[in-house]
């Protein structure tokens, strides 16, 4: 069952007015000038990766598919525009028949990317793809955070298990997002369970404090979600005193007891204390799970110590430091005429303060060493050279308005991960540092 049919709470109707009032005022100027036809190239990038980071992750791009098969200003929308005024009467009509009818061009979900990289390239009238923008950079923008933000914590956790957690620090819809976003990244598992239900990510949960508290003393509850749950649960020994909760949970689960959990404390120490008290107790497979405000730097402390998963919360769904990728979303070609063959001529905005744009319509390849490592994102408006012509990085995500790219969320994970390894080592150092990759223009 594809849990995207059943209509979920998580999804929305529409998703037209996810956008800003200035698209659609642009709209009707253009529709009344009689330039909204023209055709038009849209490109997503970023002028540059937040401080400090060396690589950028594309994630949401299936949500970006979804939302633009969504964009329909069905009656109700039409009714809140009509009475609002925001729009006139021509526009309205105009907008009542809409579907993005162009094609989408971007670097594939779980791609990296760096400043200047044409993520995503938007083609069709103006009128089509300018109503895209907002909802096309919200989605990219969160996800891409969330996701860059997952793929320096699996760095540093250096192959064990993460758990996202975050649900309850953001946005119950975000949250959903999120998780998606940190499993492209690398995470394993989510305690969400709408995104579980959503994007099929595995999820995981047993108990929290006021379970604990709940019961009269550590061993009932102990006892009671041993009984319910099997040996094989996680245990949560940071209530009262860890050491005793350690003993009491191996003597009721016994030495097959699946994990212990700890929240709070000198995460470092008590990994190293409890592991020495599970084998002296027996308990040779009991893994240690550390939760607690993590973030990439906290993980990348524990390298050293016997912890064998992390859940990370806050840190993750906020892009540890940095909520947003910076993406805008720039005309960069257009015709003179709605004529479908009249032809594009660069446009770009020229202003003083970093704020610059490139004009034209952009490929981008990746430039290898003799050892198949990366060395240099290569963006060009020209002919692509023979050298690069079979490491090209967009790919078709959208052609005449129908999507011709889905896959499974598995597949952008997949990618990630081959991605961040054909990058050069300095990539995985978490000391901040410039792009690992420079941009060179063609």
């Amino acid at each position: 069952m594809n849990a995207a049919d059943l209509g979920l709470p998580v999804a929305v109707p529409s998703t037209a007015l996810f956008t800003d009032r200035y698209e659609l005022t642009m709209l009707q100027a253009a529709l009344r000038a009689g330039t909204a036809g023209r055709r038009s190239v849209f490109e997503v990038f970023t002028r540059r990766l937040p401080e400090g980071r060396r690589y950028g992750v594309v994630a949401g791009t299936g949500r970006v598919l979804d939302a633009v098969e969504n964009f329909r200003f069905d009656p109700g929308v039409l009714e809140f525009l009509a009475d609002r005024g925001i729009v006139d009467a021509p526009t309205l009509e105009w907008l009542s028949g809409y579907r993005f009818r162009g094609d989408i061009w971007g670097y594939p979900e779980g791609e990296v990317y760096f400043p200047g990289s044409p993520v995503m390239r938007v083609e069709g009238s103006f009128a089509e793809c300018v109503l895209l923008e907002t909802v096309i950079l919200s989605i990219l923008n969160h996800d891409s955070a969330v996701a860059a933000a997952a793929s320096r914590m699996a760095v540093a956790a250096g192959g064990r298990p993460l758990i996202e957690m975050g649900a309850r620090r953001t946005h119950e819809l975000a949250a959903v997002a999120a998780a998606r976003a940190a499993y492209v990244g690398g995470f394993a598992t989510t305690s969400d369970l709408a995104a579980g239900f959503r994007y099929n990510i595995p999820t995981v949960g047993t108990s929290a404090h006021a379970f604990t508290l709940l019961h009269d003393n550590e061993r009932d509850a102990f006892r009671a979600q041993v009984d319910s749950l099997g040996g094989g649960t996680t245990l949560l020994v940071d209530t009262y005193d860890v050491t005793e909760a350690v003993r009491m949970a191996v003597e009721i689960a016994g030495p097959e007891l699946g994990a212990v959990r700890i929240d709070s404390g000198d995460l470092l120490l008590l990994a190293h204390r409890v592991r020495q008290q599970l084998d002296d107790l027996g308990a040779h497979k009991t893994k240690i799970v550390v939760t607690s405000d993590l973030d990439e730097y906290a993980i990348a402390s524990l390298a050293a110590a016997p912890v064998d998963a992390y859940g990370v919360g806050t840190q993750l769904v906020t892009g540890s430091g940095h909520p947003t990728c910076s993406m805008v979303y720039k005309l960069v070609a257009r015709a003179d005429s709605a004529d479908p063959d009249a032809p594009l001529r660069p446009v770009a905005k020229k202003s003083m303060g970093g704020k610059m744009s490139l004009g034209g319509r952009k490929w981008a390849a990746r430039r290898t060493d003799a050892d198949g490592v990366a060395e240099a994102e290569v963006v060009g408006t020209g002919p692509v050279p023979d050298e690069l012509a079979g490491r090209q990085l967009l790919v078709e995500l959208v052609r005449g308005g129908e999507v011709v790219a889905r896959e499974p969320l598995d597949a952008a994970r997949e990618r990630h991960t081959a991605a961040r390894g054909g990058l050069p080592l300095s990539a995985t150092q978490l000391s901040k540092g410039e792009p690992v990759l420079p941009t060179e223009y063609l």
